[in-house]
């Protein structure tokens, strides 16, 4: 107690001296002080305005160009034979970046691709070899390959003319879709796209160019589903027979307690070196999107 009670006097005793200097200061130069006190108001005082043109004092639009009285954001557009400025061209590659993934996966050949990999890598027991990051890089390339010459058509029949101006949005999209559209339909059975067609309460008289996108995607999906699960299936089966042969063995032997799998994956992997297996499967793969 008796430090903080000689801390709290010396607090006070500082306290007490700067106001008595703050006073003989004050007393001794009062006009200073007063001046000092009062320059905001002596500001608003006087009769030169700080504003030229007061709001509400225009005639015209034009007028109001030449207000000052506050910051102004001002956007225009230049509508010069339909080309597209700077601003214009980072609004729709953000836009296009945000929808990419999406489209990359319903519009495209990567959901069979990846899911066939993945049902391969599950086959061959290694848990996380090849990694996700390697099988989705392969699955990118693989995409890009298969989706070469879409793309061509789609920057050279939709892109190029809507950037000359020759087309206007509409056929824009139009003109993209349409090489889309031919690389869906073929890869899409009739039943998912029945299956759709009666899920939404419509009718179909049977023609492709009447199947409308909001079908067409879905039953694209279906489709890729299926047919990547039919190809992980028949990839699972010469696994299946090493695993059982291995197991069998070690029944026979007496090796109950010896998973099968600890034996049998260095077979497989033998098994699939052997029969050059990543070439045969990713170019049967990809021969069935031609």
């Amino acid at each position: 107690m008796g430090v903080i009670g000689t801390a709290f006097k010396n607090i006070i005793k500082i306290l007490a001296v700067s106001l008595i200097l703050v006073a003989a200061i004050t007393l001794a130069f009062p006009d200073r002080a007063m001046a000092n006190g009062n320059s905001g108001l002596q500001a608003g005082e006087t009769d030169i305005s700080t504003v030229i043109d007061p709001p509400g004092s225009y005639d015209s639009p034009e007028d109001l160009n030449t207000l000052n009285t506050v910051n102004r954001l001002t956007i225009t557009y230049n509508d010069d034979n339909g080309s597209l400025n700077s601003s214009l061209r980072i609004l729709i590659t953000l836009t296009l970046i945000a929808i990419a993934p999406l489209l990359l996966m319903v519009m495209t050949s990567f959901t069979r691709i990846i899911i066939v990999l993945h049902f391969t890598r599950a086959a061959l027991n290694t848990q996380t070899a090849p990694p996700n990051q390697v099988l989705v890089a392969l699955s990118l390339i693989l995409t890009f390959f298969i989706m070469q010459p879409t793309i061509q058509e789609i920057n050279v029949n939709a892109v190029i003319p809507f950037e000359a101006g020759t087309i206007d949005q509409d056929e824009f999209l139009e003109k993209a879709m349409t090489p889309l559209r031919n690389f869906m339909v073929p890869q899409t059975q009739v039943k998912d796209v029945r299956l759709f067609y009666d899920i939404a309460g419509m009718e179909w008289d049977g023609t492709l160019e009447s199947i409308p996108n909001s079908i067409l995607i879905p039953a694209f999906m279906i489709s890729e589903l299926r047919i990547a699960f039919w190809i992980g299936f028949m990839i699972y089966i010469p696994f299946i027979i090493i695993d059982m042969v291995v197991a069998s063995v070690l029944m026979s032997m007496g090796m109950m307690m010896l998973p099968p799998t600890t034996i049998s994956m260095p077979f497989k992997i033998l098994l699939f070196i052997l029969a050059d297996g990543w070439s045969l499967i990713i170019g049967q793969l990809v021969r069935t999107f031609y």
